[in-house]
């Protein structure tokens, strides 16, 4: 069989791309995805629109990374743009957390608060997985597992604070497809 084989003369105008499942971020969304649909199915009305809204606002951080990842190839503007939808759901998912905390006369944890240190070490945790925080999400009171959940989207949001950067820094050095593709027409001038 032969192998298809790039012509001397062509250059990678597409670079590699993909790759979303070894990112730290989407890792992190994925556990929070994960995390929230336990919660909200123990703590929230199924049938609330709330219920959907929050599984919707994890959803669309995990799968916005994992889409704006594919999209990196010929459009870094459109990956920067959903990296930032991303972003921007987690954010909201966030305050669905910090407004069910706040409503039914629970406590935000503080960031120095001790058992909020404890769940923010878990990420060093080798193997780290959905398992790893079950039990602060599953057989915990509302309180311990809502502010579980805050600790997780803090950690996504901070990882995607630097991808955004790193994305926009790249953008900014190499440009895009569109650039790409000028530069190589001009070599072949």
């Amino acid at each position: 069989m032969i192998k298809n084989r790039p012509h001397p003369n062509t250059s990678n105008l597409i670079p590699s791309h993909g790759g979303y499942r070894e990112l730290k971020s989407f890792q992190h969304a994925e556990l929070v995805y994960d995390a929230t649909v336990k919660f909200c199915d123990r703590f929230i009305n199924k049938r609330s629109r709330t219920h959907d809204q929050m599984v919707q606002a994890a959803r669309s951080g995990r799968q916005n990374i994992a889409e704006g990842s594919q999209a990196s190839g010929t459009s870094k503007k459109t990956e920067l743009k959903l990296v930032g939808v991303a972003r921007a759901s987690l954010e909201e998912l966030l305050l669905d957390y910090e407004d069910f905390l706040r409503q039914r006369g629970h406590r935000l944890w503080t960031k120095n608060d001790p058992i909020a240190q404890t769940v923010r070490r878990l990420a060093y945790a080798k193997d780290r997985s959905y398992m790893t925080y079950r039990t602060y999400i599953e057989g915990s009171s509302p309180e311990i597992a809502a502010n579980t959940v805050i600790c997780l989207i803090h950690q996504t949001n901070y990882l995607l604070d630097q991808q955004l950067r790193q994305l926009e820094r790249a953008f900014l050095e190499e440009g895009g497809f569109t650039e790409r593709l000028y530069r190589e027409r001009k070599k072949r001038q």
